[in-house]
């Protein structure tokens, strides 16, 4: 099947299957005389694989660990027991950091409980507070992924190399 076949049948994005190959996570298919990819079943199954495990919110690295043993069937998985406790570690900690912001966006919602002119909005005045904001960004959520490190595996859990 082309690419366009295998992004219709797996729900992914022609981009997104290209990024894959480029990552490795996808092997490169065989091209037709065309010079077009071909892909197989076995790529439509590998990338619902991947598919579920982004699902999941795992990063490239965890993904590319959990292939690891996906190819080597006959290998311990241990590895891959601790590595689904680190990643239920993750989710429970954006879980807390969650029910934070969930607290604190709320109480500033109480700051203006009837609409006025936005001079006098308790939720405008309270964002435009240095001192709040700078301690509300040190905690913050935004932009934040897996970063610590994992030796074991030679990347940083956000996909790079260390």
């Amino acid at each position: 099947m082309k690419i366009g076949e295998l992004a219709e049948v797996t729900g992914t994005p022609i981009e997104t299957i290209r990024y894959y190959e480029r990552e490795g996570l996808v092997p490169e298919p065989a091209r037709s005389s065309g010079n077009y990819r071909i892909y197989d079943p076995a790529h439509a199954d590998r990338l619902a694989f991947i598919r579920h495990c982004r699902a999941l919110d795992m990063n490239l690295a965890e993904i590319r660990v959990l292939l690891r043993f996906r190819d080597a069937p006959g290998e311990n998985c241990g590895e891959v027991n601790d590595l689904l406790d680190e990643h239920i570690g993750h989710v429970t900690q954006r879980m807390r950091e969650l029910r934070s912001l969930d607290k604190e966006l709320r109480a500033l919602r109480e700051l203006c409980v009837v609409a006025r002119d936005a001079g006098h909005c308790g939720i405008l005045n309270e964002l435009s507070s240095p001192s709040r904001s700078a301690a509300r960004r040190r905690g913050s959520h935004v932009g934040q992924v897996h970063r610590k490190s994992d030796k074991r595996r030679g990347t940083s859990s956000d996909g790079g190399t260390i």
